[in-house]
């Protein structure tokens, strides 16, 4: 019996002898990329998070001492009992930049989403040329950022733009806009560059999903005759659901630290400035550098948040309909 036993528990012991030897070579092959993330990534990191608790400067980084949490939040009594609070949370222009970055990332990660699972299901489809239009939608996406915003500033300009001309040809406007200078446009100019720009990115995320998609499951709803929109709420769009998370996730993180566009188009505008805007100036440009450190701290701990939230609600949304 006790023959048996041992002869019964080698091949586990095996397997389980495998599996330790797969953890460790994992382990082995994934230290050098820890390694580059932690100093390419974390040390820069952690010493923005040491530098906004001091009271460091552009001219006296090395003699920066430890002031605590007064950038974020510091707080004095006046002689008439009034409290004056003081610091990043209790500052109107932080909180403008937040909810202009939020506002920002919402419209425009939701419209890039609705049109990118249009075009990809239109790339999707069988039709002569389809290869030449799959390039050609990915040109504004290939276009560097710097680039396309010089580009749509000329086009959006009131003077000289043609976005003003044809539209007061087609009689849409009766005077000429100044897209990026207007307070109240602004932010609108800087959405449509950013869908045109981005839009082909959420496409060829989404149409690598739908690729995915067993072509037997779309024969097996046409013979049975099922509407082709019942097709696509009941077949497409949960097949394609993880890749469609993945091209949100990665399209918000992006969005919510946008900063070349913004700087470009729209420079000095409280309207569209976001937070890494304002970090910049606050780093750079206004020579507080404790102050900037810590608004790009809060852009870091928002954006974390924000994530870890999104995964975890994926994946309790994911498990839910597994059950």
């Amino acid at each position: 019996m006790t023959k048996i036993t041992s002869v019964r528990s080698l091949p586990a012991a095996k397997g389980s002898d495998l599996q330790s030897e797969r953890l460790r070579s994992a382990w082995i092959f994934l230290a050098p990329t820890f390694l580059t993330l932690a100093l390419v990534a974390g040390w820069p990191l952690m010493r923005t998070v040491w530098f906004s608790l001091t009271d460091a400067s552009l001219t006296s980084l090395s003699d920066a001492h430890f002031v605590g949490l007064k950038n974020y939040l510091s707080w004095i009594t006046l002689s008439s009992g009034r409290t004056v609070y003081r610091g990043l949370l209790a500052d109107p222009a932080w909180w403008g930049a937040v909810w202009n970055t939020l506002k920002f990332t919402v419209v425009s990660v939701s419209v890039e989403t609705a049109l990118g699972l249009v075009v990809a299901l239109v790339l999707n489809a069988e039709f002569k040329g389809r290869g030449i239009v799959r390039a050609a939608i990915l040109i504004p996406w290939a276009i560097p950022t710097i680039v396309s915003a010089r580009m749509w500033a000329w086009m959006l300009n009131d003077q000289f733009g043609i976005l003003n001309d044809m539209m007061m040809s087609l009689g849409l406007i009766s005077q000429k806009i100044a897209w990026t200078a207007n307070p109240e446009t602004a932010m609108t100019a800087v959405l449509i560059v950013d869908v045109w720009k981005t839009t082909p990115f959420m496409a060829l995320l989404i149409l690598a999903g739908l690729q995915m998609v067993p072509k037997d499951m779309y024969e097996a709803a046409r013979v049975d005759g099922i509407h082709p929109i019942k097709v696509f709420w009941r077949v497409t769009l949960p097949m394609i659901r993880p890749a469609l998370m993945v091209a949100v996730i990665f399209r918000m993180l992006d969005a919510m630290r946008v900063f070349d566009l913004i700087y470009i188009l729209t420079p000095n505008n409280s309207q569209t400035r976001t937070m890494s805007v304002l970090a910049r100036e606050n780093l750079f440009d206004f020579d507080k550098f404790a102050y900037g450190a810590a608004a790009s701290t809060m852009l870091f701990l928002i954006i974390a948040s924000i994530t870890i939230i999104y995964m975890w609600l994926g994946r309790v949304n994911t498990d839910g309909g597994d059950r």
